[in-house]
């Protein structure tokens, strides 16, 4: 199949924009804190003003509920931001709240302690943010807990790290095509992932999820009558990757977007597999998110590298948390 080339000084430009947004995107903890933004149609994708039903039905289990996670659980960047420390960037309208809402929970029912940056190891040790310290998130557990949701592993996996290294490798071969008119890499990222014929994202997620398991269980101990779901990463990026060109250009070979979803891919697949070795249930978000990547125009439910004004790259809009929640909801009644 032809490709369009990513050759010369404008491509290279874009690859260098691209780099520095995600470079912003890994350097404060994996799946946290990118900070670049735009102005246009993006706005929309912020998200209606319509969250799920806050009725109560007779399945809805009883609170109190704790929500444990990582900034696509907090909800970064989505205002109101509130919750102590503001360094956990915790939205009112992320999906935990959402979900707390309609199952009729508020007040000592309902606690939401997610964190920006949070990896496994802030779950039971306290968590340094750039403002404030987040004390153990396991700590909000007890014996009446009664509804658990985890967001997390992103981090661990070191997921943003990868999208930011495939940022950086598509932005070398770009200016080796500029500069010395060098042959392109049909997938720069992927080729680097393998080197050696081992396929290295693959060992942190499996890391990652050792780790996951381990909190699970401290979960069930110090919960045990809780009824626990780990929830799934949204997709980022569509099944045919050329639809991202308008957004992203031609900055990132589309083969190095394809293998991004394939380890989103086995990131949530871990996830699910660790959630039902431990008794857990497991939220799939990537399914009801599809057609709403990051390149979904104004149905988007995460943010492009070039995100709507004041939202966070790479990450759920306020649309992508009301999706969630359904979908959690959904499952907590089921």
């Amino acid at each position: 199949m032809h490709r369009r080339s990513s050759g010369g000084p404008a491509a290279a430009r874009g690859a260098v924009l691209l780099a520095a947004v995600l470079l912003a995107a890994g350097c404060t903890g994996g799946t946290d804190r990118p900070v670049a933004a735009e102005s246009g149609p993006g706005r929309a994708a912020a998200g209606p003003s319509t969250s799920p039903s806050p009725s109560p039905t007779p399945a809805s289990p009883a609170g109190p509920y704790v929500a444990l996670g990582d900034s696509y659980t907090s909800g970064l960047r989505i205002e109101p931001q509130v919750g102590e420390p503001r360094g956990c960037a915790r939205s009112a309208v992320n999906y935990p709240s959402l979900v707390a809402k309609a199952l009729g929970l508020a007040g000592a029912s309902f606690r939401d302690v997610s964190c920006s940056a949070a990896r496994t190891a802030d779950l039971t040790g306290s968590q340094r943010t750039d403002d404030g310290t987040n004390p153990p998130q396991l700590d909000a557990l007890s014996a009446d807990t009664r509804l658990v949701t985890v967001g997390i592993g992103g981090n661990d996996a070191g997921f943003m790290e990868v999208v930011g290294e495939c940022a950086r490798q598509n932005l070398v071969q770009s200016l080796a095509q500029s500069l010395a008119g060098s042959a392109a890499a049909a997938a720069p990222c992927r080729d680097h992932y393998a080197s050696g014929g081992a396929d290295l994202v693959r060992r942190k997620v499996d890391a990652a999820g050792e780790k996951l398991a381990a909190v699970l269980a401290e979960v069930r101990r110090r919960a045990p009558q809780a009824r626990v779901f780990v929830v799934g990463y949204p997709a980022l990026l569509p099944a045919d990757p050329s639809a991202c060109a308008p957004v992203l250009g031609a900055s990132v070979a589309p083969a190095d977007l394809g293998f991004l979803g394939e380890k989103e891919h086995e990131l949530n697949s871990m996830l699910a597999e660790r959630a039902a070795a431990a008794g857990a249930g497991f939220v799939d978000t990537a399914t009801p998110s599809a057609g709403h990547d990051m390149c979904a125009g104004a149905a988007r439910w995460v943010e492009p590298p070039f995100p709507a004004p004041g939202l966070a790259a790479v990450h759920p809009n306020a649309q992508g948390q009301q999706g969630i929640a359904a979908a959690v909801l959904q499952a907590v009644r089921g």
